[in-house]
């Protein structure tokens, strides 16, 4: 049976947590003396109050932390905070709907960037600091950060790692997940600070360099203006580099660093391709824009990376309209949108590790073609990837496509054109942000979509996010059964 005094508990501490989180934001807004102190103030009230009582509820629980609890924790903890993250935007009256609030909300703690708001320069800052604050935190996950702080707190961490934890190969650091969890952190906390620093450096005032750091570290992309003339050249390396840097899987950018060896990152598999369809995909976008496009060399490199970078990071930044590019640049931008960057990142997608491991399958189907009776291992960085994690990566790459296929499908008959239709479902599931195509362009908000496909993509971002099965399964009959 599934411990419910066990998942009130968690969910408690998570609740007093989004409170803490919420109150930093309450303080923001008493700094810049904005009408959202009460919206905030309210907001951590509901949340500790709500809290409380479900550590109440949940006195004197069995800690014991079973598989099919933690599937269900952790599902349930993403949709919990995103539903108390909606009260600012309520409660201040920024947002007038729930679906809005809802999706705004979900679209940031899965670091989507995707927004419904128009005119985000008329939000105070408290409010701004808010969208970019959820996506940072869920960067590397929610739980993930709870098991950092709170280790005591979940009996069974590893069974909820797992639950959330992106990539079909996990790599550990130390045999403790908390003190895992916790180096990780410092890695994610130094490429936060030095992004800072850098912005602020580059012109940039302390306000927007927090916020663009936060959404450039977690891959999410909320901005904080409406248009992009705050991403002056130099900004654009910057959020470049620190984009690139956090689509690496975090655990290696550790190991090379702390070994003072960065060539450990050229000797994954992974990361060879990912930097591979970086410079491959971003020299011919540049190529295009230059024949075209009349770009001149710089501008055009310049931007090719960046929203290479961009869209295959799952940050979904923009510093240039790529409606107006060539369309077959659209269709590069929508590849990278599919595969994401690496495993173990703060990005989306269906990522590096499994292209490569796709690739490696369909090498050994040719050779079993000539070679019948081989035995033909296939082996990811000198380890043996078993069988059974072929097939899950089978099974992963063939509901991807369902969900893509009928959400798609489900948009387009609810009038949205298809190319819009398509790149909304890759974007959404992929957590990436923007949308190409000619009703709702890449530089425009989601607010025109009809509420069912907001729900939709409310959805597909949950999922994307914890990586489809883990979501999926709590709704098969068996996951209910009571063995």
């Amino acid at each position: 049976m599934i411990n419910l005094k066990l998942i009130y508990k968690i969910i408690g501490s998570l609740l007093f947590i989004e409170a803490m989180m919420l109150l930093l934001c309450l303080g923001v807004s008493v700094y810049y003396h904005e009408d959202d102190l009460m919206a905030f103030a309210l907001s951590v009230a509901i949340s500790a109050g709500t809290g409380l009582v479900l550590r109440l509820f949940a006195r004197n629980c069995d800690n014991t932390l079973s598989r099919r609890d933690a599937y269900l924790v952790v599902t349930l903890t993403w949709t919990v905070f995103s539903l108390f993250g909606t009260l600012p935007f309520l409660l201040g009256g920024y947002l007038h709907s729930f679906t809005d609030a809802f999706f705004e909300t979900m679209s940031g703690f899965t670091t989507t960037g995707a927004t419904i708001i128009d005119d985000v320069d008329v939000l105070p800052h408290g409010i701004l600091f808010w969208r970019s604050f959820t996506q940072w935190l869920g960067g590397l996950g929610i739980v993930f950060f709870t098991i950092a702080l709170l280790p005591s707190l979940v009996g069974g961490s590893v069974k909820v790692f797992a639950a959330e934890a992106t990539g079909p190969i996990k790599t550990k650091l130390h045999p403790r997940l908390s003190t895992n969890a916790k180096w990780i952190w410092v890695v994610y906390i130094c490429i936060t600070v030095l992004c800072i620093l850098a912005m602020w450096c580059a012109g940039m005032d302390l306000f927007s360099s927090v916020n663009y750091s936060f959404t450039t570290a977690a891959t999410g992309g909320f901005a904080t203006h409406n248009d992009y003339s705050y991403l002056t050249p130099v900004v654009q390396y910057i959020v470049t580099f620190f984009c690139f840097v956090s689509g690496i899987n975090f655990t290696m950018l550790y190991i090379s660093v702390s070994q003072r060896k960065p060539s450990t990152l050229l000797k994954s598999a992974e990361c060879r391709f990912y930097l591979f369809v970086v410079l491959a995909f971003a020299g011919f976008i540049a190529f295009e824009l230059m024949w075209k496009n009349g770009y001149e060399f710089e501008p055009a490199v310049r931007s090719a990376l960046f929203h290479v970078v961009s869209f295959i990071t799952t940050t979904g930044l923009l510093a240039d309209d790529p409606a107006v590019w060539p369309h077959v640049t659209w269709v590069v931008l929508a590849i990278c949108m599919f595969f994401g960057a690496c495993s173990g990142s703060t990005s989306g997608g269906f990522k590096c590790i499994r292209c490569v491991m796709l690739l490696k399958i369909i090498k050994n189907e040719f050779r079993q073609m000539l070679h019948p009776n081989a035995v033909l291992p296939m082996r990811v960085d000198g380890t043996n990837v078993p069988s059974s994690k072929r097939v899950t990566l089978l099974a992963f790459l063939s509901t991807y496509l369902i969900l893509c296929l009928f959400c798609s499908f489900s948009m387009i008959a609810m009038g949205i054109d298809n190319t819009n239709a398509i790149t909304i479902t890759l974007s959404a599931l992929g957590n990436v942000g923007p949308t190409l195509g000619t009703e709702i362009g890449p530089t425009m908000s989601w607010s025109e979509l009809p509420i069912a496909a907001k729900w939709i993509c409310s959805v597909l971002m949950l999922i994307g996010r914890l990586e489809i099965f883990s979501v999926l399964v709590i709704f098969t009959p068996q996951f209910w059964k009571e063995n």
